[in-house]
């Protein structure tokens, strides 16, 4: 899977992974203590629904586009918020833009809080730099986070969420963050950590979940969402997330606004969206 993702922005992707994460930086920032964000693969922090790459793909109308469309209220628009304010913000803006979970993180943020964003390839740490200005609470790295994210926990706050959003441009790459987070959480072991990947190949999926069990966590909770009734390896059949130590009641705010996404992304039927704890106490 090739993953240039100027090409997916605000994709349904996209879209799933953002409400997840601005609902985890919510429940955070309810206590006064500051936290710390590191965000492994950040990427840019703006991308342009006008540009070439979204333009080819239009997937981001498929994506944020049929959020908008559906104009959600009441409880799943509380469950979409912060997110879905800073979306429309920007793609109302001229040129439109779509957040990239660096600038939402930075904006969903307090100025306790600090975060780190690591970029491994140069043209897209300089667009970071770029889009993220001058904060003093922001330090982007232009480097491989898996040779350093080990050395960094736990952060000094003590406090915070490792967001893990790789390419998948490589073919062991679940193999590579069940190593890596090996390594990592015991050395943190009361951090959030949330994990994106795709759906392809569903055994493969499970075979990862199964391996995180073995983390050092005290709860695990995995969310998968599907746009089809059949799965097949050689699509994107949908995305998921394992989140290890989710925020207090974060399983029942997923659990209702995951449906309703599901619903509206679907391909086929009325999609899908599967929830269930991997490791509870």
């Amino acid at each position: 899977m090739n993953y240039r993702h100027a090409f997916h922005a605000g994709g349904f992707a996209d879209v799933f992974k953002h409400v997840v994460l601005a609902r985890i930086l919510a429940h955070l920032a309810q206590k006064e203590a500051p936290f710390r964000v590191i965000d492994t693969h950040a990427g840019a922090g703006l991308y342009g629904l006008d540009d070439d790459e979204a333009q080819r793909t239009g997937e981001w109308a498929e994506g944020l586009g049929r959020v908008i469309e559906e104009k959600p209220s009441g409880r799943i628009r509380e469950l979409l918020e912060p997110w879905l304010s800073l979306a429309e913000e920007y793609s109302a803006a001229s040129p439109r833009l779509y957040p990239g979970s660096p600038m939402l993180a930075r904006r969903l943020t307090r100025p306790q809080d600090r975060l780190t964003f690591y970029e491994l390839h140069p043209d897209e740490a300089a667009l970071l730099r770029g889009d993220v200005g001058r904060d003093r609470r922001v330090k982007v790295i232009e480097a491989d986070a898996w040779i350093h994210l080990a050395g960094q926990l736990p952060p000094t706050e003590r406090r915070g969420l490792v967001l893990i959003d790789p390419p998948f441009e490589q073919p062991h790459e679940f193999r590579t963050i069940g190593e890596r987070l090996a390594a990592a959480v015991p050395r943190w072991s009361n951090g959030v950590y949330a994990i994106w990947y795709p759906i392809k190949a569903m055994r493969e999926v499970d075979a990862f979940a199964r391996r995180m069990t073995g983390l050092p966590a005290s709860k695990i909770l995995r969310a998968d969402l599907t746009r089809y009734d059949v799965n097949r390896v050689d699509r994107l059949n949908g995305c998921g997330m394992i989140i290890l130590n989710p925020p207090w009641r974060l399983d029942e705010e997923l659990g209702q606004v995951g449906h309703w996404l599901a619903g509206i992304f679907a391909r086929e039927g009325s999609g899908h969206f599967r929830l269930e704890w991997l490791k509870s106490e």
